[in-house]
C-alpha cells in the first residue's frame, strides 16, 4: 500500500502498530513520528507515538504526546488512559510529588520571579538527576523469585534459553537462512532482560505488592453489590446468553450460563431476592444449549432441574416452561409416549391459542409416530381449530397437513384429500415453495391409493356371489355401489360405471331397433346442434 501511496499516514500507523508488535520500537517509531509529519495533528500518529514512547520506557515523553492527543481529542478515552498509566509508572519509578521537598531559609525578596522560579528549576534538576542516576544503573534482577514475578509466563522461556546457550555444539550451528544460533538465542535473551527491565520501571515489585493490597480491599468493599449493579448484571448476562444461543454459538452460551449460575450461588438473598427463580432460568438456558449441542442427557438433567425448582417455589410459568422444554428432548430422542405425557400435563397451563395450537400439533405428531391414528387426527383437528382462532396462517397449514396425515393412515382418503387440498391453499398465501412442493407429491400419492382403492371395491362389487342372481339384483346392486362411490366423491368410478352402462344398453338395443334407431339418434344430433347454433 505505502508503494502505491508513498507517506500515507493511515499506513504508516499500521505499519507501526505491527513493529510494535513485534518488539521493534525503533521502526515503529519511526512510522509514527512520518506519519505526523504533514499532520501534526493526526490524532492516531500521536498516539501510536505515545504508545511507542512508552513501550520504550520513555515515560515523560509519551506523557506529553497522550496529552496533546487528549487536548485534541477529548473524547477517546484511549489518551486519557494513556495520561494516568503515563502518570503511575512515574511515581512508580520516582515516587509522588509530594516526596520532593524544596527548602529554602535565606531571604529571596530581593531576587526576581524569574531568577526565584530558575532556583527552584535548579534544585529539583539536581534531585531528579541523582535519582536517574541511581535509576540508570539498575541492578540486575538476580533473585530467581523476583525475576519470575516479573516476567511472568516468559520465566520459562528465558530459563530455556540460558539451558540452549550451554550447549556448545548447538551454539556453533546455524540455521537454513545462514544466521547463527547463538546469535538468536543471545537475541531473545537479551529482549527478556530488557523486558524484565522496562517492566521493573514501569510497575516495580513493591507497587505491584501494593495494588495487590489495594485490589483486596476494594474487592472485599465492593462485595456488597447495589440491588441495580446487580439486576443489571443480571439483565446484561442473560441478554448476552440468549443473543450467543440465537447466533448460533451455543458452546460459548453454555459457558456464559454456567459462569453466570457460578457467581449468581456466591450470593446472598439480601443481593438476589430471587435467586431460585434465576437459577431455574440459567438451568433452562443450559438445557436450551445442550439441546442444540446434541447433549440430549445433560439437557433433561437441566430441564428437569429446572422443573423441580419451579415446583418447590411454586412458579406456574416457570413449571410450563419446563413442562415444555421436557417434552422437546423427549421428543428428539424418539420417546414419544413421554413426550405426549409431560405435553398433555403442560395443556392447562397453556394461555394463548397460539401456545395452543402448538402443543395440540406436537402431541399429534407423536401420535402419528406411535401410529395411533385417530389420537392423531383428533389432535390435529384441535391444533387447526386453535390456530383458525388464532388467525395463523403458517400453523393452519401445519394443522391441515396433520390431520390429512392421520386420515391416510385411517384410508380416509377423500377427506385427506382435502385437507391436502386446503394446506397447499395457505402454502401458496404464505409463499412456501418446500411446502407446496411437499403437498403436491402428498397429493399425487394419496390420490392414486384412492384410486386403486376405488377400482378394488368396484370388482369387488361387479362380481357375482351367487350364480342365481337375476340380471335385476345385479343391476340394482351396481346402481347402489355407483351411488355409494357417488357420494364419496368419486368422479372416475361414476364416469367408468356410467359409460359400461350406456355401452350394454346399445348392445341390447342394436338387434331390435336397426337402423331406425340410428336414423332417429341423427335427427336428435341434428336437432341439438340447431338449438345451439341459436343466440342465447
Amino acid at each position: 500500500a505505502l508503494l502505491l501511496r508513498p507517506g500515507d499516514k493511515q499506513c504508516l500507523v499500521a505499519r507501526s502498530k505491527c513493529y510494535l508488535k513485534l518488539g521493534d520500537t525503533e521502526n515503529s517509531l519511526k512510522d509514527a513520528e512520518a506519519s505526523l509529519q504533514n499532520d501534526k495533528t493526526f490524532s492516531k500518529g500521536l498516539y501510536q507515538k505515545a504508545e511507542t514512547l512508552y513501550t520504550m520506557g520513555d515515560f515523560e515523553f509519551a506523557l506529553v504526546f497522550y496529552h496533546r492527543g487528549y487536548r485534541l481529542r477529548p473524547e477517546l478515552q484511549k489518551f486519557r488512559l494513556g495520561i494516568q498509566k503515563c502518570q503511575e509508572a512515574i511515581v512508580n519509578c520516582f515516587g509522588s510529588p509530594s516526596s520532593v521537598k524544596l527548602e529554602n531559609n535565606e531571604d529571596i525578596c530581593f531576587l526576581s520571579r524569574q531568577a526565584e522560579v530558575r532556583k527552584a528549576q535548579q534544585k529539583l534538576q539536581i534531585k531528579l538527576t541523582k535519582d536517574q542516576k541511581r535509576m540508570s544503573k539498575p541492578e540486575r534482577v538476580r533473585n530467581p523469585q523476583t525475576e519470575r514475578q516479573l516476567l511472568g509466563e516468559l520465566y520459562a522461556d528465558k530459563a530455556f534459553l540460558e539451558k540452549l546457550l550451554k550447549d556448545e555444539d548447538l551454539m556453533k550451528s546455524s540455521t537454513k537462512q545462514g544466521m547463527k544460533v547463538k546469535d538468536l538465542v543471545l537475541g531473545g535473551i537479551t529482549y527478556l532482560n530488557t523486558r524484565t527491565e522496562f517492566w521493573q520501571q514501569q510497575k516495580p515489585i513493591y507497587a505491584r505488592v501494593r495494588e495487590r493490597k489495594l485490589r483486596q480491599q476494594r474487592w472485599i468493599r465492593d462485595k456488597k453489590r447495589k440491588p441495580d449493579e446487580v439486576a443489571r448484571y443480571i439483565v446484561k448476562s442473560m441478554e448476552d446468553i440468549d443473543m450467543l444461543l440465537a447466533g448460533g454459538s451455543p458452546e460459548e452460551s453454555l459457558k456464559k450460563a454456567e459462569h453466570v449460575l457460578k457467581t449468581i450461588q456466591g450470593w446472598t438473598d439480601e443481593e438476589v431476592p430471587n435467586r431460585s427463580e434465576l437459577v431455574g432460568n440459567l438451568h433452562n438456558c443450559m438445557g436450551n444449549a445442550q439441546m442444540e449441542m446434541g447433549r440430549m442427557d445433560a439437557a433433561l438433567q437441566s430441564h428437569q432441574t429446572d422443573l423441580e425448582l419451579a415446583r418447590q417455589n411454586n412458579l406456574p410459568e416457570a413449571i410450563s416452561r419446563a413442562l415444555d422444554n421436557i417434552g422437546r428432548v423427549y421428543a428428539r430422542i424418539g420417546k414419544f409416549q413421554q413426550a405426549i405425557d409431560t405435553w398433555e400435563e403442560k395443556i392447562p397451563m397453556a394461555k394463548s391459542s397460539l401456545e395452543k395450537t402448538w402443543l395440540f400439533h406436537e402431541i399429534g405428531q407423536c401420535y402419528l409416530e406411535l401410529n395411533q391414528a385417530e389420537e392423531a387426527r383428533s389432535y390435529g383437528q384441535k391444533s387447526l381449530q386453535s390456530a383458525d382462532e388464532e388467525g395463523d396462517v403458517e400453523w393452519q397449514l401445519n394443522a391441515s397437513v396433520l390431520v390429512a396425515q392421520a386420515q391416510v393412515k385411517l384410508k380416509d382418503y377423500q377427506a385427506a384429500i382435502i385437507n391436502f387440498e386446503k394446506a397447499l391453499e395457505k402454502a401458496k398465501l404464505i409463499h412456501n415453495d418446500d411446502a407446496q412442493q411437499a403437498i403436491i407429491i402428498a397429493l399425487n400419492d394419496v390420490s392414486k391409493s384412492f384410486i386403486k382403492d376405488l377400482k378394488a371395491a368396484e370388482m369387488t362389487s361387479a362380481s357375482p356371489k351367487d350364480d342365481d342372481y337375476s340380471s335385476e339384483n345385479t343391476e340394482e346392486s351396481s346402481k347402489r355401489t355407483m351411488e355409494r362411490e357417488g357420494s364419496e366423491g368419486s368422479e372416475l368410478s361414476i364416469e367408468t360405471q356410467s359409460n359400461e352402462r350406456q355401452e350394454d344398453e346399445n348392445e341390447d338395443e342394436e338387434p331390435e331397433n336397426g337402423d331406425e334407431g340410428n336414423e332417429q339418434a341423427n335427427e336428435e344430433s341434428e336437432r341439438s346442434e340447431g338449438e345451439k347454433e341459436e343466440p342465447g
